[in-house]
């Protein structure tokens, strides 16, 4: 088996690159009066709040089960990470469309374009290391599936974030950087506010995506397809089930609940036949570490 993805340590990653490009974009910003410039720095300090929404969220998955939540906290990463999906939709894309917009009709030149090309030069490096650091954490689980196939099927939401996050900053500063060079080259700074108007449609398409991977996860998806077909494997090979019928999963944050319905092969006794099935729950929790409930139907049909 992979080793597990750190979505604490992308996160952490993510949010120290943010808060230094961030700060970086709004000197920037008020240096050379742009509007992509402060459509990126408005961009990276909701990345930076964003990422603390993640942190608690997984903090708050943690907490023990409550007679109100028998079933533990940890479909609350998929509350804050659908939240951090509207946000980066609203206070990402939508102010960046905003300021775009309102200054599409001006006539005041960028000021000292060639300090906002340095710095958005410094956040493509920035991101792009950051970027890295969770595609490396992906690659833990991934497997033999593209990226895409993995956004699709996983159910680490925060992962699925802070990959669309890394993906719409990076695609957003290679976008303001040609804009402002188109800026610089015409003389127009019309190009300056278009490139802020297509950072904001690219904000918004990237929260779009992750804001619908997210709600199936809150709705309620079972194990990722792979791991669900490992389960019915090993159940089928255990040596006191006779006839595998149904299994059910579902992924509630960073563990799983299990239903297993099963023939079980005659013990001769009651006693015998409820110690069959402990073996084979214990079997189940030491195969797959992530798996927090177990509960065993024996049946004689399905």
């Amino acid at each position: 088996m992979s080793a597990p993805a750190d979505s604490m340590k992308s996160i952490l990653f993510a949010l120290g690159a943010n808060f230094a490009i961030a700060l970086a974009k709004t000197a920037g910003a008020v240096f050379t009066g742009s509007s992509s410039m402060l459509a990126e720095s408005i961009h990276s300090y909701a990345d930076c709040g964003n990422q603390a929404l993640l942190i608690w969220g997984l903090k708050e998955s943690k907490r023990a089960p409550t007679a109100d939540h028998p079933l533990g906290y940890g479909k609350a990463i998929y509350f804050w990470s659908f939240i951090v999906a509207l946000m980066l939709f609203s206070m990402g894309g939508l102010f960046s469309i905003y300021e775009g917009v309102h200054k599409l009709h001006g006539t005041e030149p960028v000021k000292y374009a060639w300090v906002a090309v340095a710095i958005l030069a410094f956040g493509v490096v920035a991101e792009g290391v950051s970027l890295w650091g969770c595609l490396r954490e992906i690659d833990k689980t991934r497997g033999d599936q593209t990226l895409w196939q993995w956004f699709r099927s996983s159910r680490q939401s925060e992962l699925l974030v802070v990959l669309g996050e890394d993906l719409a900053a990076l695609g957003g500063l290679v976008v303001a950087l040609g804009f402002i060079s188109l800026a610089m080259l015409t003389g127009n700074p019309m190009w300056d506010a278009v490139g802020s108007i297509c950072i904001g449609v690219l904000l918004v398409f990237v929260a779009l995506l992750v804001g619908v991977e997210v709600k199936a996860l809150l709705v309620g998806q079972s194990a990722e397809p792979q791991v669900l077909a490992r389960m019915r494997a090993h159940l089928e090979a255990q040596p006191e089930v006779a006839q595998l019928y149904n299994l059910l999963t579902q992924q509630l944050g960073g563990e799983i609940m299990v239903a297993v319905k099963a023939r079980m092969h005659a013990t001769g006794s009651e006693a015998g036949l409820i110690e069959a099935i402990n073996r084979v729950e214990r079997g189940l929790r030491a195969e797959f570490s992530e798996v927090r409930w177990v509960f065993f139907e024996p049946d004689l049909h399905d």
